[in-house]
């Protein structure tokens, strides 16, 4: 046997080993949902009413009154609270009074920039935000490349490390920073680089957040989440996304409501489905004409739009 060939073989039998560890590839043994069953829980990213200014009660309450199963706040709300006198612990009894939960939540610690005066100063904002998702319930929170200037590139292993450090830190405060790609970014801009990275971070709880805006804003598409697992997708963020403007212009505040766009979502879902992926999923939307209307109308009609674009794929 050459040598050339040995160490091919070695490359790939470690890298399935990692891949096994971490539970990221697809499993082939998999139980697939029942036709015409809704497999998925629904969640309200507050970003949606975010306009709305309603603050972090109010935006509880809606979410709970438009019937979502869970909610995904911003900690900049959480500390505009806090700042004002309010309590977690309270917080977290309106969160369980209106029936929810706490799926994920969404912040900008800066855990991946080279600089090592502002990488250890983002993973001090990571343990203050998880100790705040801990004590609302919530055990996830989202890891995008906050920071990471745009059009430059961090090396992925050491992104890597970085995560593997950040999900270390998670572990001794019960929280799971899931790794998010933002669509363009230098950094973690592509489906494949965000999997690369949570797969090089040798975790079992490395995990990818997913959102249909910035897979296609980054150029990805949609079958390649059928190489995961189940294990790899807790929450992904929802949205649909207009022909026009292009993708090389289109911008955070062009997304639309699931189903009045152009996002292959029929697929997506059949993928999820495929591989026994039923993540939390997350209407996170960015529209400034959705600012302008009544917020309980927004987060119904957003709500029913997701079961509605469920509904087609399942059958």
């Amino acid at each position: 046997m050459s040598n050339i060939t040995s160490t091919r073989r070695n490359f790939f039998k470690t890298a399935a080993g990692t891949a096994a560890a971490t539970g990221l590839l697809a499993n082939t043994n998999v139980s697939h949902a029942a036709k015409g069953k809704d497999p998925f829980t629904y969640c309200l990213n507050t970003s949606t009413i975010r306009g709305q200014n309603l603050g972090i009660e109010a935006e509880v309450d809606t979410a709970g009154k438009a019937g979502y199963d869970g909610i995904e706040p911003w900690f900049r709300t959480i500390k505009a609270f806090t700042d004002a006198g309010g309590k977690l612990k309270d917080l977290r009894k309106r969160i369980q009074d209106n029936g929810l939960t706490v799926d994920s939540a969404i912040g900008f610690a800066k855990w991946v920039v080279d600089d090592e005066d502002q990488r250890n100063k983002g993973f001090e904002e990571a343990k203050r935000d998880m100790d705040t998702i801990a004590q609302l319930g919530g055990t996830r929170i989202a890891a995008p490349p906050a920071g990471a200037p745009w059009k430059e590139t961090i090396d992925p292993r050491r992104a890597a490390e970085r995560y593997r450090a950040l999900l270390e830190l998670g572990d001794s405060m019960g929280v799971i920073p899931q790794i998010e790609m933002w669509g363009g970014n230098g950094t973690i801009g592509r489906v494949s680089t965000a999997i690369f990275i949570a797969i090089e971070a040798d975790h079992p709880k490395a995990c990818f957040l997913g959102d249909a805006y910035h897979t296609y804003k980054g150029g990805s598409g949609f079958d390649g989440i059928k190489l995961l697992s189940g294990n790899a997708l807790k929450c992904y963020h929802m949205n649909d996304y207009p022909a026009d403007p292009p993708r090389e212009t289109i911008r955070d505040e062009h997304r639309v409501y699931p189903g009045d766009g152009i996002a292959p979502l029929t697929k997506l879902f059949k993928n999820f489905l495929s591989i026994n992926a039923a993540p939390a999923l997350s209407l996170e939307l960015f529209n400034r004409a959705l600012w302008d209307q009544d917020a309980l109308k927004v987060a119904k009609t957003g709500l029913a739009k997701m079961k509605s674009a469920v509904a087609k794929a399942i059958g």
